[in-house]
């Protein structure tokens, strides 16, 4: 599988479990897509970079939510 291939599978299961309504962090990322902590912390700057994601404030350091 290629690697683009692979990123759209991981936002989709990704979006499958958070939709726009709920927050989720790295260890979220870790646990649903199986990847260690390095490899999260590169598939959300990815999508942050890519403008799919952004951050988001008051529910603590590190939380993030898609756009809509």
């Amino acid at each position: 599988m290629t690697e683009e291939k692979w990123t759209f599978v991981h936002i989709y299961k990704l979006f499958e479990k958070f939709s726009f309504d709920e927050a989720f962090e790295r260890s979220a990322i870790m646990e649903l897509l199986e990847l260690k902590g390095s490899g999260a912390s590169k598939f959300l700057s990815e999508l942050v970079q890519a403008d799919i994601i952004e951050t988001v404030s008051g529910h603590g350091k590190g939380k993030y939510k898609f756009k809509k």
